[in-house]
């Protein structure tokens, strides 16, 4: 892998990442653990492997990292690995479909190179190899995927001024990637997540040509002092308009 341009170690790298923690969740439910413990195991396991790589493959560049310690030698670079071993640890331990592994390379501050892996559909999107996003059927509603526990007060309000209809999923990386995919058309989030809860999903998405900015419209800028990320607004061009102004009305 040595070889590889920035693109295809993110992509690479978050491929592998899921392929070792299908098979960790597979052997740990054979074991008999619980939820819990699986969880806490593929954390530790994809975070673990995915620093050894990334020290192996790009030593001169700083990694931010959801389960890492931070370390401010970051703000000084205009690279920085931003990357989430498992997005969706509650799906993970659930045995669901609607989780992921995130790595993103960004610089100067921008989401420009990033993968997300859907390892349990052995899908990987990435910006090494643009996703085109599939036409929408004309005349269909709206469609704007939320949180399975509890959509925030924006998505609400986008809902019901595009008399949207709502898709439950876990993860963030899913539902960014659901846009992507096509399955759905909208998603929003505001309540706060973190850089690397939305770096990856955020430079496949603009790979893909879709919107993808804060909820005031303002660029996605990450490799910040504070790594809270608090909204985000992944969407089809067509919706970003319409939806920015209705957020911007309950501001």
């Amino acid at each position: 892998m040595t070889a590889l341009d920035d693109h295809a170690v993110a992509e690479q790298l978050a491929v592998d990442a899921g392929k070792l923690l299908v098979a960790l969740r597979s052997d740990l439910n054979l074991k008999g653990f619980d939820q819990r413990s699986i969880k806490n195991a593929g954390d530790r396991e994809s975070h673990v492997w995915l620093m050894e790589k990334l020290a192996e493959l790009r030593p001169e560049d700083p990694v931010l990292s959801e389960e890492g310690r931070d370390n401010s030698h970051r703000l000084s670079s205009s690279r920085a690995w931003i990357v989430d071993p498992l997005d969706g640890t509650r799906e993970y331990g659930e045995g669901r479909e609607d989780w992921a592994v995130h790595v993103a390379l960004a610089i100067d501050g921008e989401p420009t190179i990033g993968a997300v892996s859907l390892p349990s559909l052995d899908l990987v999107l990435s910006t090494a190899k643009p996703p085109v996003v599939p036409e929408r059927p004309e005349g269909q509603a709206p469609r704007l995927v939320v949180s399975r526990s509890r959509a925030p007060y924006v998505a609400h309000a986008v809902a019901d001024e595009l008399n949207a209809e709502f898709i439950q999923m876990g993860s963030a990386g899913a539902k960014a990637m659901a846009v992507v995919l096509g399955i759905a058309d909208i998603y929003v989030h505001a309540g706060g997540q973190y850089e690397w809860d939305n770096c990856a999903p955020a430079a496949v998405a603009l790979a893909a040509g879709l919107h993808a900015s804060r909820i005031d419209g303002s660029p996605m800028r990450y490799n910040n002092p504070d790594p809270y990320f608090p909204d985000l607004l992944i969407c089809r061009k067509e919706f970003a308009d319409q939806t920015l102004e209705i957020i911007a009305d309950l501001m």
